[in-house]
């Protein structure tokens, strides 16, 4: 595990990935991929159709000194593929506390990079926390089998605002304590 410079976040690497900090080159991808109705349906705020500027806007918030999540691109350029498939989020909650966000550009669907990248946070643990909660809309239920897959918990059900579907729409909460 190395340190990014300008971040101060670690890049974690995998077999297939490599989690490193997004950089402004990664606007076009996050764009396209964050643009499409079916990744923005299954985010609380991912709006859909994506507005000029969010791309450029979530770049500026993810590598800001005062952010409040650390963000990480999921890069398998050095396997052949693109710079970004996806992103994975954690966001501190307390000293003790955080909570993981993901997700994955629809040609990357069931192929382990979701379960491969959250092992893989769960691993490094960046941000030094005893325990990591997530949530999944019920309509998901292959994000929350890749939670069940890492070790998570069920905790209970729940429900959360989507930008993008308008609506409150029903929640799966997991937790996992780390050691």
């Amino acid at each position: 595990m190395t340190e990014d410079t300008i971040t101060a976040q670690p890049v974690i690497t995998t077999g297939r990935l490599s989690l490193r900090p997004l950089r402004q080159s990664d606007q076009g991808l996050l764009t396209l991929y964050a643009g499409d109705e079916r990744v923005a349906r299954n985010t609380r705020s991912i709006p859909h159709p994506l507005p000029p500027g969010a791309a450029e806007a979530f770049v500026s918030r993810a590598t800001s000194d005062t952010r409040r999540e650390d963000v990480w691109a999921m890069d398998a350029s050095h396997v052949g593929l693109t710079e970004l498939l996806g992103v994975i989020g954690l966001t501190r909650l307390s000293d003790d506390r955080s909570e993981i966000g993901y997700w994955v550009a629809p040609a990357f669907w069931n192929t382990g990079f979701a379960t491969e990248a959250v092992q893989a946070i769960l691993q490094a643990n960046p941000q030094g926390v005893k325990t990591i909660f997530a949530e999944v809309f019920q309509s998901n239920a292959i994000s929350a089998r890749v939670l069940t897959n890492a070790g998570f918990d069920y905790i209970g059900d729940a429900e959360a605002f989507s930008v993008a579907q308008n609506s409150t729409v029903p929640t799966w909460t997991y937790l996992k304590k780390l050691s």
